[in-house]
């Protein structure tokens, strides 16, 4: 192994590999070496929407370039091998097999693992956890060949994954233990409507009811919920969103609180040490708190960035939330957080083809939704949430047309890093 320091990425998923193409497209000419524990390459572990490895959305299912890219770049890619600590003093990244890499920068691309439930028959064939593109490839066959699927978790997730299974004819029934779905996420009234697409397509949906066993024989057969009820189940998805795998830099002593703490830069309290993706809870300029996004655009996004803070630009990563899925045909794009909103405004006909919703805090729009208008740009939406500027509560798709026509696009949003 070369001995001169390097920019090391610990994590060969979609951030480590995209964050390793950028390095080299922003002009880096050091040593790049990209770490994975998995022997599986940087094209086969991309963690990606659980609608889009099942079918449901094929703008998401990215993929990576093939290795060849990263030995023609000159990358160094060391799979099946594990960074167990950092000594961020000697600036030296501990393998598990004794060898350590000396960096000048180091990126933790970790990710995050799917929450799990500590119930009885956890631990059962047929209990999958979707997270991974082998995880996804294995569910899709079991959902093509029919049968009882119960989906623990109402979440995006959970959601795009009831709708592929009733798409492949299976007898779906899914658990949400809050009495509405996607509750934080787009409020009551737009829960109602999840809801009433989930059951016009069949789905048997649950609120307020959660999974407390699992039982089979070796193999689950039924789910056990909270009212007393035994669902037969050929197979389960758990659908509980994911935790960040911090334990790296826990044991180096960064700070983290549901998530790696980084700046608007992604840089850690550490200037050599940087995080980004899942892992990453960075500072939002735009929000004035930390925020951690789970979505494969996060990706995407935030790895660019930080090769280029790695480089030592002024960069900041301040992205809105948003999230695009697709369900029976119905799609959808949201972007912002609905928190502390007092009004909902609909434009169009939520039973029709294609609505438009607009969440309102004292006249301010705060987030929007788009149901069947994939061809509407969503960036105006944006550029008038961080406007902050008070609309007409009756007319705010007016604020789209007029309000920012003269108001060029915030430069933290072109896409000019890679």
């Amino acid at each position: 192994m070369r001995s001169e320091p390097a920019h090391v990425i610990v994590g060969a998923g979609l951030v480590g590999a995209r964050a390793a193409q950028a390095l080299r497209a922003q002009g880096c000419d050091e040593r790049i070496v990209l770490i994975g524990d998995d022997n599986a390459g940087t094209s086969g572990r991309p963690a990606l929407a659980a609608g889009a490895q099942l079918g449901m959305d094929g703008r998401a299912a990215v993929r990576l370039r093939d290795g060849r890219w990263f030995a023609d770049g000159d990358v160094e890619l060391l799979l099946g091998r594990r960074v167990t600590a950092l000594d961020r003093v000697a600036r030296s990244a501990l393998l598990d097999d004794g060898d350590r890499v000396d960096y000048t920068k180091l990126l933790l691309a970790t990710g995050a693992a799917p929450r799990r439930l500590a119930v009885p028959g956890a631990d059962l064939d047929g209990v999958h956890h979707l997270r991974w593109v082998e995880d996804s490839g294995r569910l899709a066959s079991v959902l093509q060949a029919g049968g009882r699927i119960v989906v623990v978790g109402g979440g995006w997730a959970g959601l795009e994954t009831a709708a592929a299974a009733r798409e492949h004819g299976c007898d779906v029934t899914v658990l949400e233990s809050r009495p509405v779905l996607l509750q934080d996420e787009v409020g009551p009234e737009l829960g109602a409507f999840f809801a009433g697409l989930h059951l016009s397509h069949g789905v048997d949906l649950r609120l307020g009811r959660s999974a407390v066993a699992f039982r089979g024989a070796g193999r689950v057969t039924s789910v056990l919920t909270d009212d007393g009820a035994e669902l037969p189940a050929d197979a389960v998805v758990v659908a509980l969103g994911a935790s960040p795998r911090v334990e790296l830099a826990e044991r180096a002593g960064l700070s983290c609180r549901d998530g790696v703490l980084v700046d608007e830069s992604l840089r850690t309290a550490d200037p050599h040490v940087y995080a980004a993706g899942d892992v990453a809870r960075p500072a939002s300029p735009f929000y004035g708190a930390p925020l951690r996004i789970e979505h494969w655009a996060n990706a995407l996004h935030s790895a660019p960035v930080a090769a280029a803070a790695m480089l030592g630009r002024p960069v900041t990563y301040d992205r809105l939330p948003s999230r695009f899925t697709d369900q029976y045909g119905v799609g959808v794009e949201f972007t912002g957080r609905i928190d502390g909103y007092d009004q909902l405004v609909l434009h169009g006909d939520v039973a029709g083809p294609e609505f438009q919703a607009y969440w309102l805090a004292g006249r301010r729009v705060v987030a929007a939704m788009q149901v069947n208008l994939w061809n509407d740009d969503l960036a105006p939406v944006e550029e008038l949430i961080r406007s902050r500027r008070p609309v007409d509560p009756d007319r705010p798709a007016d604020a789209l047309r007029h309000a920012l026509s003269d108001q060029p696009m915030s430069a933290v949003h072109q896409e000019t890093l890679v």
